[in-house]
């Protein structure tokens, strides 16, 4: 081979080499891209639009100290909704948005609101009690739930009902302000099926944005007459 084969050859080589490397780096990262997408999808929509039947039941006590389970609300529509009594944006979005829902559904004898505690280790039946009434809330159509822990009242809310995971906090002045959890303020909808068929998150679209939040609400209630009609 004379010289100007052999570098030809190199070059060549050379070629071939990289082209390989730069195959193997953009594999690598589109599989990185892939690994690092949000595990929400479409996270910009306005409403989470899902269906999924509950298949677990909570047995829990309501704001009167009577036993109850959530499988009694079969056969009704019911909106769901975590909450911990001293948590000042619970209060807010209760005596607001679900006030606000029940007056408009509450002439419907199956329309029924739940509120399960997340920190139900407080929430006892004397707190929950003081709390409902403060909202006038008639157990007949509104509960205010406790559990036998708060491992129990998470795992249930996280795993069954699929809200967002719920996170401890840490610092005082977080806590001062906020409550000692942080956690899913959304809403969500279930059918006389027992299913869940939507969520939406009005408490805090009510605080960034009040075209959205006008616009969530007009959905949820037509998902809610919707539902009730059927």
């Amino acid at each position: 081979m004379n010289r100007t084969a052999k570098i030809i050859a190199i070059y060549a080589t050379t070629i071939g080499v990289s082209a390989l490397i730069l195959a193997i780096a953009f594999w690598v990262r589109d599989g990185l891209i892939e690994r690092e997408k949000p595990y929400v999808v479409n996270a910009g929509a306005e409403v989470q639009q899902t269906m999924f039947p509950i298949v677990s039941d909570l047995d829990a006590t309501n704001q009167l100290g009577e036993p109850v389970k959530l499988s009694q609300l079969k056969g009704k529509v019911w909106v769901v909704a975590e909450f911990f009594a001293v948590c000042p944006h619970c209060a807010l979005r209760n005596g607001q948005e679900l006030r606000e829902i029940l007056n408009e559904f509450s002439s419907h004898q199956d329309f029924h609101l739940t509120c399960i505690s997340i920190d139900p280790e407080t929430d006892s039946v004397d707190r929950l009690k003081e709390y409902a009434s403060a909202l006038n809330a008639d157990p007949k159509n509104w509960w205010f739930l406790t559990t036998e822990s708060n491992k129990k009242a998470h795992q249930y809310m996280e795993e069954t009902l699929k809200f967002f995971r719920i996170k401890q906090r840490t610092d005082i002045a977080d806590i001062e302000s906020n409550g000692k959890f942080a956690h899913d303020l959304g809403l969500a909808l279930v059918n006389k099926n027992f299913e869940v068929v939507g969520k939406w998150p009005l408490a805090d679209a009510r605080k960034t944005d009040p075209v959205l939040y006008e616009s969530l609400k007009k959905d949820m209630y037509e998902k809610i007459r919707r539902e009730l009609a059927k």
